[in-house]
């Protein structure tokens, strides 16, 4: 599902959505604002150029004979050397055909984006890619309510205000992404839908253990395969060298995966801001299952041993000890380690 400016709708519907997301309100869907950047990335070498740098492959996203039908969003994690994430990314293409100088936006968490820049330019040297920030455009997550329609059914009409409307690339269960000019009036764009409490879209991520942004994906300590990289459509195995494929490609071949980052439920809140990242999580017996890495209310994600998500856990807070447990997103794939 597409908007752009100057260009018509096309509908494409995401079945079972609706059923996954609760407590969205009961209009068409819930529009929440997301304090992520968005970096422009545009110039005729622009696709080889992130294809060095990211876990995706990027030549995905220029039309061609190859791929007749490119997709509009891509996920993926920019590397260090040693493998470990430095920066989640959402990529969006622009450009519509293999005519057109290849132009894509690149969505990264707020808090890093000069960052980002400087990532991108310490290895751009001389090829042909302008990138600069996108200060007038808005960037949303789209989640349907119960009651939701056909949200594309009225968006042509108000296609100069939405640039993108397109599924998250992540996850089903993540809606959509939407990019709007700055100041766009939502209620044109999606009639019946309610600007959200951005925490509500947290407690959603956290509770599908979905990982955004540098709390959940610490830069220089988060392992992508740990992060559930690949079951999120965040990596090819099969295009070629990047920056920090080596220790990846090993760790995929091996087929050995033995911490993910889960979903995790506590027995009361969590205490704002009171728990330090990284805090260690225990079994019964003292023993150390995993890391506590970000969360809200009595919802979070932590990264967790397998061998351990099935017993009795629980998180120090002040002194005390603060029981949870840990579950397997729907959504994953069914040949997931259980």
């Amino acid at each position: 599902m597409l908007v752009r400016a100057g260009a018509a709708a096309v509908t494409v519907t995401l079945p079972g959505l609706r059923r996954l997301w609760r407590g969205g309100g009961s209009g068409a869907a819930a529009c929440f604002p997301l304090g992520r950047a968005l970096l422009d990335v545009r110039g005729a070498e622009t696709a080889l150029f992130l294809q060095g740098l990211l876990t995706n492959d990027v030549t995905r996203l220029v039309a061609g004979d190859a791929t007749p039908t490119p997709p509009r969003a891509l996920y993926a994690h920019a590397l260090n050397v040693q493998g470990r994430c430095l920066y989640d990314v959402i990529l969006y293409r622009l450009h519509e055909s293999p005519e057109e100088e290849p132009h894509i936006l690149l969505e990264c968490d707020g808090g890093v984006l000069d960052a980002i820049q400087k990532h991108l330019k310490l290895y751009k040297i001389r090829r042909k890619v302008n990138i600069a920030p996108c200060l007038d455009l808005s960037l949303w997550a789209v989640v349907p309510g119960e009651r939701a329609g056909d949200v594309t059914s009225s968006l042509a009409k108000s296609a100069d205000q939405a640039l993108i409307l397109t599924p998250d690339p992540r996850t089903e269960v993540m809606g959509w992404r939407l990019i709007t000019k700055k100041g766009a009036n939502l209620a044109e764009i999606i009639p019946g839908s309610h600007i959200g409490n951005i925490q509500d879209y947290h407690r959603h991520r956290y509770k599908q253990g979905i990982p955004e942004g540098v709390k959940d994906l610490p830069p220089g300590v988060a392992l992508p395969l740990e992060s559930n990289l690949a079951y999120m459509n965040g990596i090819s195995f099969t295009k070629g060298c990047y920056i920090g494929q080596e220790l990846t490609a090993r760790t995929h071949h091996m087929g050995v995966i033995r911490k993910r980052l889960l979903p995790v439920h506590f027995s009361a809140p969590l205490p704002k801001d009171s728990i330090p990242e990284g805090a260690e999580i225990l079994t019964e017996s003292g023993k150390s299952a995993g890391k506590f890495r970000a969360g809200g209310g009595d919802l979070g994600i932590a990264l967790l041993r397998l061998a351990n998500i099935n017993e009795p856990l629980c998180l120090n807070v002040a002194g005390d000890k603060v029981k949870l447990t840990a579950s397997i997103p729907e959504w994953w794939p069914k040949t997931a380690s259980k």
